[in-house]
């Protein structure tokens, strides 16, 4: 009886983990396509055709070019915030909105225009790092998420040491009480 059920249920995992794979077609320029294993299936929502599915990136009505992606401040000293402007361009022919700006910790911390960036329009995304309490070397990275695709902004530099307190201490004090 334990040997039934435990081939039952190997055979109810089994059927469960085929399922579970994502069916994937190699088209004839050798990049793959992920097919919707939903798809033929009605769940409220139609299934995506494969040029629904297209990554918004490669369509040629919504491009957006950035000046730099990668900014070096140098060495720069420990305690103020130090700020960049990534600036960009829409190139395309549809308005970009960027739905998301998104730094990789919480010392960095971007800004970015809410409102639709219009064609041949252009707009600035600014990171700002407070360097207050962090010396030495960093590389921090600002996501950047719209309608276009995703896009990583990268920042970086050497936060020199602040020095000590230039008020001497009273152990060092000629006079002792």
């Amino acid at each position: 009886m334990k040997k039934s059920i435990l081939l039952f249920s190997a055979c109810i995992l089994f059927g469960f983990a085929s399922n579970a794979q994502t069916p994937t077609n190699k088209p004839a320029n050798g990049a793959t396509q992920v097919v919707d294993p939903h798809a033929g299936h009605d769940h409220g929502t139609p299934a995506a055709t494969p040029q629904q599915a297209a990554v918004p990136a490669q369509n040629a009505d919504l491009s957006m070019k950035f000046t730099t992606e990668d900014h070096n401040f140098g060495n720069i000293p420990e305690g103020p915030s130090v700020s960049y402007d990534f600036e960009f361009k829409n190139i395309g022919k549809e308005p970009i909105i960027l739905s998301n700006v998104q730094a990789s910790c919480g010392c960095t911390t971007p800004t970015w225009p809410k409102e639709p960036i219009a064609p041949g329009k252009s707009a600035k995304i600014t990171a700002t790092y407070s360097t207050q309490g962090r010396p030495g070397q960093f590389t921090k990275t600002v996501t950047v998420t719209s309608n276009v695709g995703s896009k990583v902004l990268k920042i970086g530099g050497v936060v020199e040491k602040a020095p000590d307190s230039s008020v001497p201490s009273n152990n060092s004090s000629i006079m002792k009480h």
